[in-house]
Parts: structure tokens; sequence; C-alpha cells
């Protein structure tokens, strides 16, 4: 509940920048640029699964190509009431997965061939809930929102920077400060991509916390986590490289975890993932609400427990 209020408020905000840039041009610009912002991520979301398994170079499986993953998948599915979505493995060495669609009879599941060898059946279960939650908690439709409204106010800042380098523009903008305008223009752009950065946060933190209520083993995330963390950390593996997906850093949003540790998009303010040990404290409450840990144990004392 606290994740989709904060998620509920950072898209009002993000709409309260939009109006305010907007009024540079008047409510006509505001607009347009939200028209523009719709066409171009309306097209995205609702091929969002075919572009996103095409970049990850990835091949659908099935029950008898895949048994056991398979399965896994369709057990969740069933025990949410919810379709399955279908599933494809990514050749990527990388420790990761994704999920996307437009909505739940739409969707995709990807995990990486890494991840399938690197993690044991309850890890992979873990990462599984967590996946199938972002598709049934509408989290890719949410991020759509988010990324509409973001474009709109870049698209709004761009031709305002031109309208004052040649000359144009509409609305009040004489009126108005001019050190007020300019610093809007250049820093409007900034806080939205903050504020897309922290709407992502939330729902990675909502999917983990719902992917625990779906799989009933807090733990096991928690141990994929830590795994997941060690592999970004492993030069060797990222040597090995990735598909074009990883390393676009615009679609670190939808993995479990930022490709190559977030490498490639260091700044904490734009990090699209809470930090991994914030998020193995996170799950602590619900192990031991579900009688997985002890009264004086951590549940760090348990993932160095399980660690490989």
């Amino acid at each position: 509940m606290l994740n989709s209020l904060k998620t509920a408020g950072l898209l009002g905000l993000l709409s309260g920048l939009l109006l305010l840039i907007g009024s540079y041009w008047g409510t006509g610009g505001a607009t347009i640029a939200l028209v523009i912002a719709v066409a171009m991520n309306g097209y995205s979301w609702f091929m969002s699964d075919k572009l996103a398994i095409r970049m990850a170079r990835a091949t659908q499986v099935d029950a008898a190509t895949a048994p056991g993953l398979y399965a896994m998948v369709a057990d969740l599915a069933e025990r949410a009431g919810e379709p399955m979505p279908r599933l494809f493995v990514s050749p990527s060495p990388q420790l990761n997965a994704f999920a996307s669609g437009r909505n739940p009879s739409h969707a995709v599941v990807c995990v990486n061939q890494g991840l399938v060898e690197a993690l044991d059946e309850r890890e992979l279960r873990g990462v599984i809930g967590h996946e199938l939650q972002h598709v049934y908690n509408r989290d890719i439709l949410v991020g759509s929102v988010a990324a509409t409204i973001g474009t709109a106010i870049t698209y709004l800042a761009t031709i305002a920077r031109f309208g004052m380098i040649f000359g144009g523009g509409g609305g009040d903008r004489d009126r108005g400060n001019p050190l007020g305008q300019l610093a809007m223009i250049f820093l409007a752009p900034v806080a939205a991509m903050v504020i897309q950065a922290a709407v992502t946060r939330s729902r990675e933190s909502r999917a983990d916390h719902t992917g625990v209520e779906l799989t009933q083993d807090p733990i096991g995330l928690a141990r994929a986590l830590a795994k997941l963390e060690r592999g970004s950390n492993d030069p060797q593996r990222l040597r090995q490289g990735g598909t074009p997906i990883e390393m676009n850093p615009n679609f670190n949003h939808l993995f479990i975890s930022a490709p190559f540790g977030g490498r490639l998009l260091p700044m904490k303010l734009f990090s699209s993932h809470p930090p991994i040990p914030d998020r193995i404290m996170a799950l602590e409450p619900l192990a031991r609400e579900l009688g997985q840990l002890g009264p004086n144990e951590s549940i760090f004392d348990q993932v160095m427990g399980g660690r490989a």
C-alpha cells in the first residue's frame, strides 16, 4: 500500500511539473507535447513484449524444452489466479531477468541463461515470483505513464530552449522571471528523470513484497538478490558482455536488477533500483512473520548461510 501511494504521489508530481513547464507555451503547448508523448510511448507500451524479446535475443521455451522452469512459472501463475505469460530464455551470461507486456494476457517473462545456471530452484522461484508480480501489478503500464509525462516535459523544454536561442515562443513567458524560466527549462527534464527513477524504484520494492506474498519464501528471493549483486561485481562475468537490451540503460527498469550493477548509469538519483542490501533488509519483516528467522537472527545470516 505504501509503495502504491508513493507511486501515485510521484506520478502526480510529474504531472505538476508538466503543467509548470507547459505554462511557458500556454495550455496548448502542453497539450501538443502530451499528445506527441502519448503516441510515442503508447506504441512502445503496446509493442513492449516484442521489442524487449527481440533485443534480448531470447527464445521461447515450453514444457518440452524447459520442463522445470515452465512448471515453476505455471504453478506461480495458477497460485496468483492470473494468466501465465509466455516464457523466454535469453543467451546472456549475466544474472538477470525481466518481464514486459501491455497486460497480463499479453506478457512475457524472460530469464537469462546465466541466471538459470547460477540459481538453485528456491532462488529462481523467488525471481520468477518477482517478475510475475510486475506483470500482475501492471507495472509496465505505470512505467509507460511515467515515461509519457517525462517525454512531454523533455519535448517542451527542448522546444523552449530553441525558442530562447532563435526567438519565438508562446504563452506568457516574457512576463515572468527570465532566470526562473531559464532554470525551469533546463532543470525540468532532469527533475523528470529523477522522478521517473523514483517511480521505478517504488515499483521494484512493491514487486519484491508482492512476489514474496506469492511464493511465501522471502529467504529464497533474498538469496537470489545476493547472488545477483555478486554477479554484477564479478569482473570475469562482466567481461562476457550481454545482449542489446542489457547494454541500453533506457531498459534498466525492466530487469530485476540493473544490468551490470547499474554501471552504465551510475548516479544514484537516476538509479532504476533500490540498493540490493536495502531490498534484502526490507524482506526481513516478512521472513520473520513467516517463521523463517529466529528471534535473534538477521536475514543476512540466512543469505550468507545459503551462499554458493
